[in-house]
């Protein structure tokens, strides 16, 4: 391999593969630069010394691939190309050259970070080429080895589950795969391995962890793949949720070092799911900087002011340096809060010789003194109040108070960039109401062990239920997923049934695992990092398409393979399936 060349070869014979990544003809001497995954080496071809070689080179263009023989030369002191390190030192007096295949004309210049994606996608084998793109997939690589490593030896064994399984209420919607010897029924492709990682548990293995695809109808996003994505999926048998969160911190912190990053607490903070949604606005809060939100409610109601009296919560968000806000900023930030259905985002700016604030006048000076020293705020800050009811307000300040903090530029601060701040966040609520149909739906993972057990499903009112849920965050990003699973007939049965399912309907699209806890199912847990968006963040990519070898496109298409396509009609015949969409 070129980077395992170096000057202690110095007049040795050595042979190279790769491609011609520039070419430059100096008079007579022709110099190639050939490039594999390990590094770019100097040939130099003299027709003096070797005129059929210096033939080939003549013909040569970029990304031409060859095969190079010759002897390993020291470079002139004033030719060494420092940029190349150790490679920058010695060239390649050349003996042969053998032409292995050519190239067309590129249609763009590899490495050029301006290239339209559908283009570098189209031509993605080309894109791999360039040193970015190999050194991802060479870290994706040692990522996933390094994984198993510490899985196994944790005492966990790797298990593969099935690709072709049935459909479950993840929360997305599913891949269909028809059956073509079972006409009319489908499988799925699973959006996790949840149902058969707890059989797992419930068959005696206690240690299960795989490098698991997973598959999820979802609209993409910069840190969602279309279609598909790969998780650490963990399971463990007779553990409480204190093991799963010790055993996640220990693996994120060993994974941690792929990333040259700091972590900012050695243990990470744990906030239950209200206090996320309080404090941050969102239940996967980045924690690299404060702009903290504050409820208000009983100062604010006091004041007077008729917007305030009349809403069920009042927060405040301080934003701190936010003084500099122009009115344009300030008229942004107020559409983000109306899209959660405010009516508006009243502000305050904190300056030394007081508040200054449109609406002072209804608030009164005492009041706001009040406000300003609950939420801490300094001379230079700008406060941002929410009002109306409870997850609303908090979505909303959530998202003012990330895009102020982007607008003040609060990341740009390389300490901050350079950390990784992780948390846990805890005790999720089990259900929630369906906005459009005012059903009660689980609002997360349907096999979670209700915090209470039967009795808190017969006594409590559901959206006031607690789960054994948790998610693992680092810098504003869900990382994982998890919890304790719900191991008891009785109380599955039950928790499904307050989401609508009949025993029936449950029956039917989870007896295996009914049946199998009938026969004795240990109590059991686990959570599933997700390991596309996590690589995302250690290695400081923008969009988790360049996570991936092959990705799809920001509308779930594969340019490079023309998919999705259509198929042929016999084989949708084969299939039983009769198309009816429009042309």
């Amino acid at each position: 391999m070129i980077g395992d060349l170096a000057s202690s070869l110095d007049g040795k014979d050595i042979r190279i593969s790769g491609w011609v990544a520039t070419r430059r003809d100096h008079g007579g001497l022709i110099f190639l630069d050939i490039r594999d995954k390990t590094g770019v080496v100097q040939i130099t071809c003299n027709p003096k010394q070797n005129k059929q070689a210096w033939e080939v080179a003549e013909t040569l263009r970029d990304e031409f691939v060859v095969t190079v023989s010759g002897i390993v030369r020291m470079r002139p002191t004033e030719m060494v190309n420092d940029a190349l390190g150790e490679l920058g030192k010695i060239e390649i007096e050349v003996t042969d050259i053998r032409l292995e295949s050519a190239s067309q004309a590129l249609p763009f210049v590899l490495g050029d970070e301006t290239v339209n994606e559908d283009m570098r996608l189209t031509y993605r084998f080309l894109d791999l080429r360039t040193a970015k793109m190999q050194n991802m997939l060479r870290v994706r690589g040692e990522f996933i080895q390094e994984v198993r490593t510490f899985m196994i030896g944790h005492g966990f064994t790797e298990v593969q589950t099935p690709i072709l399984a049935n459909s479950s209420p993840e929360g997305a919607r599913d891949f269909l795969v028809p059956s073509r010897l079972h006409p009319g029924t489908f499988y799925a492709l699973p959006q996790a391995p949840q149902q058969y990682k707890q059989l797992l548990m419930v068959g005696g293995l206690d240690k299960y962890f795989q490098i698991a695809p997973c598959f999820r109808d979802e609209d993409p996003r910069a840190d969602r793949h279309a279609g598909d994505f790969y998780q650490i999926d963990v399971e463990m048998s007779f553990i409480e949720q204190e093991d799963v969160l010790q055993l996640g911190e220990e693996l994120m912190k060993h994974l941690s070092d792929f990333s040259g990053k700091k972590l900012k607490d050695e243990t990470f903070p744990r906030f239950t799911w209200k206090e996320a949604m309080n404090k941050f606005g969102v239940d996967k809060p980045d924690i690299r900087y404060d702009f903290f939100i504050t409820d208000i409610t009983d100062t604010a109601k006091k004041s007077g002011f008729n917007v305030f009296a009349k809403s069920e919560v009042v927060h405040v968000l301080r934003a701190e340096g936010g003084a500099v806000f122009t009115r344009s900023q300030i008229d942004e930030l107020t559409e983000l809060a109306k899209a959660h259905g405010l009516g508006g985002l009243a502000y305050a700016k904190v300056t030394a010789d007081g508040v200054d604030s449109p609406i002072t006048k209804f608030v009164g000076e005492d009041a706001f003194a009040e406000i300003v020293k609950a939420s801490g705020a300094q001379s230079g800050d700008m406060l941002f109040f929410g009002a109306g009811e409870w997850l609303p307000v908090c979505k909303a300040l959530g998202d003012v108070r990330k895009a102020s903090a982007h607008m003040l530029g609060v990341l740009d601060n390389e300490a901050l960039n350079n950390q990784l701040a992780w948390c846990w966040v805890i005790d999720f609520p089990m259900y929630e109401k369906n906005t459009e149909t005012g059903e009660i739906d689980f609002s997360h993972n349907p096999f979670s062990m209700p915090q209470g057990g039967m009795e808190a499903l017969e006594n409590t009112n559901p959206e006031d239920i607690v789960a054994y849920q948790y998610d693992l965050v680092v810098n504003g990003y869900e990382i994982s997923s998890g919890a304790i699973r719900n191991h008891k007939i009785d109380t599955l049965y039950k928790a499904f049934a307050i989401a609508g399912y009949s025993k029936e309907e449950t029956d039917a699209k989870f007896g295996g695992m009914i049946r199998a806890f009938s026969y004795g199912a240990p109590p059991h847990g686990g959570f599933a990092p997700g390991i596309d968006r996590l690589l995302m963040v250690l290695m400081d990519v923008p969009s988790i398409r360049d996570i991936y070898a092959f990705p799809k496109n920001g509308r779930g298409q594969d340019m490079m393979m023309a998919s999705p396509a259509p198929v042929d009609t016999k084989l949708l015949r084969d299939l039983h399936i009769k198309l009816d969409v429009e042309e």
